[in-house]
């Protein structure tokens, strides 16, 4: 009776869950079982499986700005019954200037069928539905599939499914489902704040964070969630939508929390907001190292970095304080032991900036903040600081006032220490001013940089300012190149005079840089600091000159100081400059640009037109040379029309979270990079940080032509 037993089983078994797929015409579906049969009373988990046409989705439960979820209806024998679906996290599906969420490739959607007690074993049951989809690309296709699946009947528990057992299980494991989390949301301002704590958030990654809510009116789906971390959770600033618009706003807010790769059921109610959900800022940046350096080593991005640092000197920001520096060594007509000792101090203050600004942009990054090179010119009050710090030392090389008795002397008394202090400081100088560059070979060695471990990324920018203090130190100790230099004479008294106008140059583009930032209000107060600073150094020189012919006047000297302290204060520190929220122009241009997003390049693709993007900043200067001789000209213009092209500007003069994590996408720390797209999508071509106007019309010819 045994063997009979087992023999029937088996046959049942060979016979198992049995099912047609049906193509519907832009996806084919089936339903198929975890396990090859069902015992009486007992459940099995059933799937719906779709296998979804290549750039084609279908829908979540909240299907998000437009389309509809994916249905089944059930056609069952008298006793079965079938549970909803349980719906995997979606994904999110920008369209246009519309974000849904549904699924795409292939899925699985889980649904636990319970047979009666009086199920005959040994029979077979016929399970039938009728699933309806909306499968949607650049339009959307309602399609629906009439299906069935045989199950046998068993004595005993069945054997899971060989092919879709597996599957289906993890399908379910993986399912947002409640973990014990505490939630509250209360409507601030404009956004709704979602605040949730709980065990499974500790220690957890909290980039990418992201809350789908069940309801479909709730929040702007389109609109970005910024994120705000808390020792035991994090904060989420939801755009609302049409149901906190309305008399009867929500009284509960229920959806899933994808966090850290898993996905996490919830619902918050309205309320206080529970404590440790917020307060230590956005996450950190994720970097991800350029395309091709994923084994770059240590030794290699030094290497880079060290070229990258050597060219920042040809770099046009540099100029100024070049011009100083050369300056500087004419002053010593070859006096070898003096030019030694101004070259280390240089190269000193090099290094020790070098190195100060990259331990801050490793730890503001560290905590959350989407900065890179370059990041202390996104502050306005950095940027209003440096015109003014520019312009005392264009006043000073002008003769209006006198700081020490060398041109290097710019910030301390170096009439007794031969200028070394004012060497160093013009090593500082450089580098802030040569921040807002990028040269060839810096971008993939500080992107490859800052995704180690800090000591690497410390070595890495080490290279960096080595190379860039290199050539005046090795000057400074070759003596054929000093004999080579002009002895002191009357001439460089002209020459002193005359490198004041770079340095003039230099603060008319900060202040331009700072109106990009602020807008037009930032005009009248940074010229009312400079003029307030121009006459501070008037006075001061006035009592230098009293002081010269002997006659000290303590209350000059007074004067300038507290006029210096007014225009200082007045055009840095109070009132706070603020960020403008609406983007302002930053120059006239020849192109047609469009202002990037994220969205605005998914909608230009999925139209099929090939994507000239531009990221750039109003502080970098290579940016504004690559601007004007190699972007905006009439042969790239003409190469966007020929092509059906769209020219995109991503604007980092100010901070900006979506471009800082594209820069990061791929491996780059700063500006400028430049992406062309083609028409049938795909990875962008990079285009080299240093422009040609031949190279910028060969990529876009290249991106229509694979249309």
């Amino acid at each position: 009776m045994r063997f009979l037993m087992g023999a029937l089983s088996a046959l049942i078994l060979s016979s198992a869950a049995a099912a047609q797929p049906v193509n519907t015409g832009h996806l084919t579906a089936e339903l198929v079982a975890a396990s090859q049969g069902v015992a009486p009373g007992q459940t099995v988990t059933v799937a719906l499986r779709q296998k979804i046409q290549q750039g084609w989705h279908t829908y979540w439960r909240n299907a998000g700005d437009s389309g509809e979820p994916t249905k089944i209806t059930w056609t069952l024998p008298p006793g079965w019954t079938a549970s909803d679906f349980t719906w995997p996290a979606p994904k999110r599906l920008p369209v246009g200037p519309l974000t849904n969420y549904g699924y795409d490739g292939e899925v699985l959607l889980p649904v636990t069928v319970t047979a009666p007690a009086g199920a005959a074993p040994g029979s077979t049951v016929t399970l039938k539905a009728v699933a309806n989809f909306l499968v949607c690309a650049d339009i959307c296709v309602p399609e629906d599939a009439n299906l069935s699946l045989q199950l046998p009947i068993t004595a005993g528990p069945a054997p899971a499914d060989p092919q879709w057992g597996a599957k289906i299980v993890r399908t379910i494991a993986e399912a947002p489902k409640p973990a014990g989390l505490t939630a509250a949301f209360e409507k601030q301002g404009e956004a709704v704040k979602l605040a949730i704590v709980g065990p499974a958030l500790k220690g957890a990654d909290m980039a990418g964070a992201y809350f789908f809510p069940f309801a479909g009116t709730i929040i702007d789906h389109a609109k970005p969630q910024a994120i705000d971390r808390g020792p035991e959770g994090l904060t989420l600033s939801l755009p609302p939508g049409y149901d906190f618009q309305s008399p009867t706003p929500p009284k509960s807010l229920a959806g899933v929390l994808e966090v850290d790769g898993k996905a996490y059921e919830l619902t918050a109610a309205a309320g206080p907001l529970p404590a440790g959900a917020a307060g230590l800022g956005p996450p950190p940046v994720k970097i991800a190292a350029p395309a091709g350096a994923a084994n770059l080593g240590l030794a290699s991005a030094a290497a880079l970095a060290l070229v990258g640092g050597l060219i920042l000197n040809l770099m046009p920001c540099v100029f100024p304080v070049l011009a100083m520096k050369a300056a500087s060594l004419a002053g010593h007509g070859g006096h070898d032991a003096a030019a030694r000792r101004q070259g280390l101090a240089f190269g000193g203050g090099v290094l020790v900036t070098f190195l100060g600004l990259a331990a801050t942009l490793i730890a503001l990054r560290a905590a959350g903040s989407a900065v890179g090179w370059g990041f202390q010119l996104q502050d306005p009050p950095v940027v209003a600081a440096l015109a003014l710090l520019m312009l005392l030392v264009a006043l000073n090389l002008s003769g209006v006032f006198e700081i020490g008795t060398s041109l290097q002397g710019v910030g301390t008394d170096l009439a007794a220490r031969g200028g070394l202090s004012g060497s160093f400081f013009t090593g500082v100088l450089a580098v802030v001013v040569a921040a807002p560059c990028t040269a060839p070979f810096m971008g993939p060695a500080l992107g490859w940089a800052l995704t180690q471990p800090p000591a690497a990324a410390l070595v890495v920018f080490l290279a960096l300012g080595i190379g860039f203090a290199l050539p005046f130190v090795a000057v400074a100790f070759v003596p054929g190149l000093l004999s080579r230099l002009p002895r002191p004479g009357p001439w460089m008294d002209i020459f002193k005079k005359a490198l004041a106008f770079p340095m003039y140059a230099a603060v008319a583009w900060l202040v331009w840089v700072l109106t990009v930032q602020v807008g037009s209000d930032a005009v009248p107060r940074i010229l009312g600091a400079a003029v307030a600073l121009a006459l501070a150094a008037w006075i001061a020189g006035a009592a230098q000159r009293q002081h010269a012919s002997g006659r000290h006047h303590v209350g000059l000297a007074a004067a300038a100081t507290l006029v210096g302290a007014v225009a200082v204060v007045g055009g840095v520190l109070w009132p706070a400059y603020s960020l403008a929220e609406t983007p302002t122009a930053s120059g006239e241009a020849k192109l047609d640009e469009q202002a990037y997003t994220p969205e605005k390049l998914a909608t230009l693709q999925a139209e099929g037109r090939p994507v000239l993007v531009n990221y750039t900043a109003a502080w970098c200067v290579s940016c504004q040379v690559n601007d004007r001789v190699a972007l905006s000209t009439n042969a790239v213009s003409e190469a966007l029309k020929r092509n059906n092209a769209v020219y995109l500007k991503a604007d980092w003069t100010k901070r900006d979270a979506s471009i800082a994590a594209e820069l990061a996408r791929f491996g780059r720390a700063g500006v400028p990079l430049y992406l062309v797209y083609g028409a049938k999508g795909g990875e962008p071509v990079i285009l080299p940080s240093i422009l040609t106007e031949g190279v910028v019309v060969k990529a876009l010819d290249a991106a229509g032509k694979a249309s």
